[in-house]
């Protein structure tokens, strides 16, 4: 292992995510493009501030929840007070006694809404559609449950149990929707009549489609939230129909006065995996290569892009569990490709078209058995064609195990 990560650090001389360009300690800027140079086996990198340099193999870690989207409200430019995405909050906005609107509902708003309700003066969250939320199981742990923790045997077998019990969900997002339907959906049905009194607002928040065909929620604050007195839901009968200079106008004839905006309305995290232009063999880019859906084998690589890999790249999220499980699985594939390339002598690796058609393949064939294909909802885990990129569709250590074997068959070195 450790002469893996030594062979990573000498042969990976830049790793590249969406904001930041590090080169070891140094610090560089945003990425602006990179282009496969075939003269000399190198990629190019255009940055804004240190301008353009060569790296042999390149890492896009840049997450597919990291280029955040605001859709073109009619209007939207012509508020005049502040407004933010929730990617990139404002903290020299006060929101003390403000009248303050968050559009969205989704994962990132059940974090701000609970925290900004009690220090806003009013607060107006626009749902285009509800989520699913279940209570969220923290506690802390007696002063006797540390200590044993202390001991390493029953430290491991915490984890372990932990992972299988988050493992087991895999059957209800895949095999067996009725089982989600009588554990978890109703469990989430319980979690609305324990927190929230009022019959209208209930069935406000009550979706209409399985759970787990959108991300679920873990929140014990959000619904509390909602009950508050200086906080109003807006669902589809009372939608934005344009944002004002001084507010919002709703669907259903309302003006609201605002001071402040909060987008929460989510990230490109399918199409727009990748932000900046990616240019490889023979001119082609990544743009074009995932025309119709983004596709990678293993979730981090294609081929004609040499010497490329992505981190969480195209199906590989997770629904039940870590994500570093998934990503270090990732960096276990990459750490063997580099090996193989130096053991090799050869300059280049990339995956064969072959071999990553046959991965796609699989993968959405898997994936037609998922919630998140037929559950009945449209999410942000879908591609505009339809393709569900987001998500992995099966156990984790399904993924770990096709990912911890270098296959020189599946590959071809320059």
């Amino acid at each position: 292992m450790f002469a893996e990560q030594a062979e990573l650090q000498e042969y990976t001389e830049y790793v590249i995510d969406k904001y930041k360009l590090r080169e070891r300690t140094r610090t560089g800027c945003n990425v602006q493009q990179v282009s496969w140079d075939e003269a000399v086996q190198r990629w190019s990198i255009r940055t804004e501030a240190r301008g353009e340099f060569t790296a042999r193999i390149v890492i896009n870690a840049s997450g597919p929840l990291s280029t955040p989207v605001i859709p073109n409200f009619k209007g939207r430019d012509s508020f005049r007070g502040a407004t933010f995405h929730t990617n990139d909050w404002n903290h020299d906005v006060s929101l003390k006694g403000k009248r303050v609107a968050i559009i969205g509902s989704g994962a990132s708003a059940a974090q701000a809404i609970p925290a900004i309700a009690p220090e806003v003066g009013q607060l107006h969250v626009f749902q285009r559609t509800p989520h699913w939320v279940l209570p969220r199981p923290d506690r802390k742990f007696p002063q006797w449950q540390r200590a044993l923790l202390g001991i390493k045997p029953l430290h491991k077998l915490l984890r372990t149990m932990i992972y299988w019990e988050l493992e087991a969900r895999v059957i209800g997002f895949k095999y067996s929707p009725r089982m989600l339907k009588l554990v978890a959906q109703r469990a989430a049905l319980r979690h609305i009549r324990t927190q929230i009194a009022d019959p209208a607002l209930r069935e406000a928040v009550t979706p209409d489609y399985t759970i787990g065909c959108k991300r679920i929620i873990l929140s014990n604050t959000l619904y509390p939230a909602l009950c508050r007195d200086n906080v109003t839901l807006h669902t589809k009968n009372s939608a934005i129909a344009e944002i004002t200079p001084t507010g919002i106008r709703t669907t259903d004839g309302q003006d609201l006065d605002l001071d402040v905006i909060v987008y929460s309305t989510g990230y490109d995290a399918t199409d727009g995996v990748i932000s900046y232009p990616v240019t490889g063999r023979g001119g082609r880019t990544l743009a074009a290569a995932w025309a119709e859906f983004p596709r990678a084998y293993l979730g981090t690589t294609a081929p004609g892009f040499p010497n490329f890999f992505v981190v969480t790249g195209p199906n590989t999220g997770i629904g039940h569990t870590s994500a570093i499980f998934v990503i270090e699985a990732q960096m276990n594939y990459i750490m063997k490709s580099i090996a193989a390339l130096k053991k090799s002598g050869k300059r280049t690796v990339e995956v064969t078209a072959e071999a990553e058609a046959d991965y796609t393949g699989m993968i959405h064939r898997e994936m037609e058995r998922t919630v998140w294909k037929s559950g009945g909802c449209h999410s942000w885990y879908q591609s505009k064609s339809g393709h569900v990129i987001a998500m992995f569709p099966g156990f984790s250590f399904t993924f770990r195990q096709m990912a911890n074997r270098f296959r020189p068959e599946h590959h071809v070195m320059s």
